[in-house]
């Protein structure tokens, strides 16, 4: 496997909302809720303070996955991590996750935080394998996002967690 990795542009926006909506497909499958909202636009994710990283295949040139960080004063946050299904277990997600943690790392940020199902297969294990760990909510921000979830009844499909990696 060969990728590039590089900042979105707005003409990556549509394959962004849709590499989103085929990856979420896997965890409609697995949860099987009554209705799932379709992804953000790729323009309104670009439109939080943070960035979206993109990989290329080298071989087809094609998006093929994201990352999307918000930024919230000293805080880094995975809000979104998608490869299309077709080149999932590839390691597409592990070199987003990687580079991810390098443009908050340069930008001055020591940790980097996500929230996710913790028995999903692809969520929580996942990311302890490529080195976050658990903590719970301590900062207005996060306590602001486990009160989202509350209000979207996410627990009802599984437990929640939030992890951090920290950055060196």
């Amino acid at each position: 496997m060969t990728a590039r990795i590089r900042f979105a542009t707005s003409a990556d926006y549509p394959a962004v909302e849709t590499i989103e909506n085929a990856a979420d497909r896997l965890l409609i499958d697995w949860l099987l809720p009554d209705r799932w909202p379709p992804a953000p636009s790729g323009g309104s994710r670009a439109s939080e303070p943070g960035y979206v990283l993109v990989t290329e295949a080298t071989d087809t040139g094609a998006v093929v996955g994201f990352v999307h960080v918000i930024e919230s004063g000293k805080i880094a946050h995975l809000e979104q991590l998608s490869v299309l299904p077709e080149y999932g277990r590839r390691g597409y997600g592990r070199l987003l996750i990687n580079a991810a943690k390098e443009e908050a790392r340069e930008r001055g940020h020591s940790r980097l935080t996500l929230r996710t199902y913790a028995d999903v297969p692809w969520n929580a294990p996942f990311y302890s394998r490529a080195g976050f760990v658990e903590e719970d909510p301590s900062t207005d921000f996060h306590r602001k996002l486990v009160r989202l979830e509350d209000s979207l009844d996410l627990a009802r499909y599984g437990r929640r967690v939030q992890m951090v990696a920290v950055l060196k």
